[in-house]
């Protein structure tokens, strides 16, 4: 089947390995040709985060140029280039061939480049990782870097292969570079609340977005295969999400991480879809509570939520011996609650430009940098969560992330037979806790 034609849609809101000279001699990473030390970057996912995405690295210092672009729906590259090339006519050259679309288009483009941005959905990520580490290009990825445990697993044996390469390697994770959550965090590391003895992590909002069949469909003039459908509406598929506790809640729990210098050894929680029902809602849950306990027996609360009308907070708490900490209100307070030290500053920079600077610089200093296996340890840490609420069991670190259980599809292909397909009624079938299997 062809690509399918639809009109634009909104979806939700790297780099040199090689240099080949004019005599046509391949360079070390991080060696620069001397006539020219322009950076190409290829965008693979032209979605509205690639888009920005490229935005920032197209906004680095030091010649960078797009030149290549990929993407499955052709409508999402075209938005993406005519964004890009308005905002950096000088820096975006992508002739029509440089511009691929299909399931491999991701292999052509990352060929051209020296830095990959991967922004493709979620259950796309080990599989380009892998390809873009394979051709020994420098990498910004997305989080999450999986949406599964055989596709973490995936990830960091290509992360190993990263690091024997001399790749670098960015995280979409920006509060890492983000200045009043490192300060925090440092204090936090020097002791300022003493011994941290529980946590807490939320990410309590409502329903991003929805791309209704119906609307898609009258927007192609035809109907969509299921494959089709599933990745035009894809935040609310498992395989290709992961639920809203992998692609949104990451944040708070990697906060978390970082702040205990440790993933998670276990977990159980509950969740459900109490709310968000629905022939274009999927299969996921609407809300989540998780207990992960530390491997020094403390414990973090975690929750996420997607129900109108309620509590809302994307925001991480710490208590210690000696006070608690407001991580994201950069905010220490004593044991009477009184704020003792408070981060300020008028303008902090843009952590999501942050991000990009410091990976491009450290490219062109040829500086260690690779931010993989905290990424996916932090991905683990939020599908770890997932395992808990669906199955409503008590869950090991180690049986999940050894769980065999894969939720990709065996084809990738416009008539796929998907895993996943709606019932007679047009619903799918959630995770029912107490039966469902993850293990």
């Amino acid at each position: 089947m062809n690509q399918p034609e639809i009109s634009a849609i909104n979806r939700r809101n790297f780099i040199k390995t090689t240099s080949t000279i004019a005599a046509g001699l391949t360079l070390a990473p991080g060696v620069f040709a001397q006539h020219d030390d322009t950076l190409k970057i290829a965008l693979i996912g032209c979605g509205g985060r690639g888009s920005g995405a490229a935005d920032q690295a197209l906004s680095t210092k030091g010649p960078v140029k797009l030149v290549a672009m990929a993407d499955v729906f052709k409508d999402r590259l075209n938005s993406s280039y005519d964004m890009l090339k308005g905002k950096h006519a000088d820096r975006v050259d992508v002739p029509e061939g440089n511009k691929f679309i299909g399931f491999d288009a991701y292999k052509h483009a990352i060929e051209l480049a020296d830095v990959v941005i991967l922004a493709t959905p979620p259950g796309f990520r080990p599989m380009t990782f892998e390809e873009a580490v394979r051709q020994g290009k420098h990498i910004f990825t997305e989080k999450p870097v999986a949406t599964d445990a055989p596709g973490v697993r995936r990830f960091l044996a290509a992360a190993a292969e990263s690091k024997k390469k001399n790749l670098k390697v960015g995280v979409g994770l920006q509060r890492h570079h983000q200045i009043g959550y490192i300060d925090t965090i440092k204090r936090l590391h020097d002791g300022a609340i003493g011994d941290i003895v529980s946590m807490r992590a939320y990410w309590d909002g409502n329903t991003p977005w929805v791309h209704p069949r119906e609307t898609l469909e009258a927007q192609a003039g035809r109907k969509l295969t299921e494959m089709e459908y599933q990745m035009r509406n894809w935040y609310y598929f498992q395989w290709i999400c992961g639920d809203h506790i992998v692609e949104q809640h990451i944040h708070n729990l990697d906060v978390i991480n970082w702040v205990k210098g440790a993933h998670p050894v276990r977990a159980q929680g509950m969740g459900g879809c109490e709310v968000r029902k629905g022939k274009d809602y999927g299969e996921i849950f609407d809300h989540h509570f998780v207990e992960f306990q530390y491997p020094d027996g403390t414990y973090l609360s975690s929750q996420c939520r997607h129900i109108l009308g309620c509590y809302d907070s994307v925001s991480e708490h710490v208590v210690g011996t000696k006070g608690r900490c407001d991580i994201n209100d950069y905010a220490i307070r004593d044991k009477h609650n009184k704020v003792g030290w408070k981060f300020k500053m008028e303008h902090q920079p843009n952590p999501y430009q942050q991000e990009h600077d410091d990976l491009f610089a450290a490219i062109r200093a040829d500086k260690p940098y690779n931010e993989a296996e905290y990424g996916a340890n932090s991905t683990m840490t939020a599908i770890l969560g997932r395992m808990a609420t669906y199955s409503g069991k008590m869950i090991d670190w180690d049986d999940a992330i050894n769980s065999k259980i894969s939720l990709f599809p065996k084809e990738l292909s416009w008539d796929a037979d998907m895993p996943v397909k709606p019932g007679p009624d047009g619903m799918y079938k959630l995770p029912v806790p107490g039966k469902t299997v993850v293990v």
